[in-house]
């Protein structure tokens, strides 16, 4: 079993700064690609930010590319997600994701596998 702990949420004004950070213990083998995903009030869960286990590919969601920034840490099993300029619509809760599949944002893929993992989520909110 994956345990994923998630960290860094918070509160923050408009145009701030938060980093995320969740770590992956137990049993990792199934990391192939980790990441987050958010879910805000009323809507459906969606990829924010995904890093594949071998080389730098990485995959944003079109709302946040050029302002989020994902890192990963294959020894120490952990993921970062550096949110800049933040905008009241990233306010949500913030959820860690492993999953053996190839990065894709898609929730339906991601969500239908029985080995993906997700942290109990961080609430991130941007007030304006």
């Amino acid at each position: 079993q994956v345990q994923l702990v998630e960290s860094g949420g918070g509160s923050v004004q408009a145009g701030g700064s938060l980093r995320l950070s969740c770590a992956a213990r137990g049993y990792t083998y199934a990391t192939n690609c980790m990441g987050w995903f958010r879910q805000a009030p009323g809507k459906e869960r969606e990829g924010v930010a995904l890093a594949h286990a071998a080389g730098e590919y990485t995959l944003y969601g079109d709302s946040v590319k050029g302002r989020f920034t994902i890192s990963r840490d294959n020894a120490k099993n952990t993921v970062h997600l550096q949110m800049n300029s933040l905008k009241p619509e990233d306010t949500a809760l913030y959820y860690c994701v492993t999953t053996p599949v190839f990065c894709t944002l898609n929730l339906t893929i991601v969500a239908g596998h029985p080995m993906t993992h997700w942290g109990q989520g961080t609430q991130v909110t941007v007030s304006s």
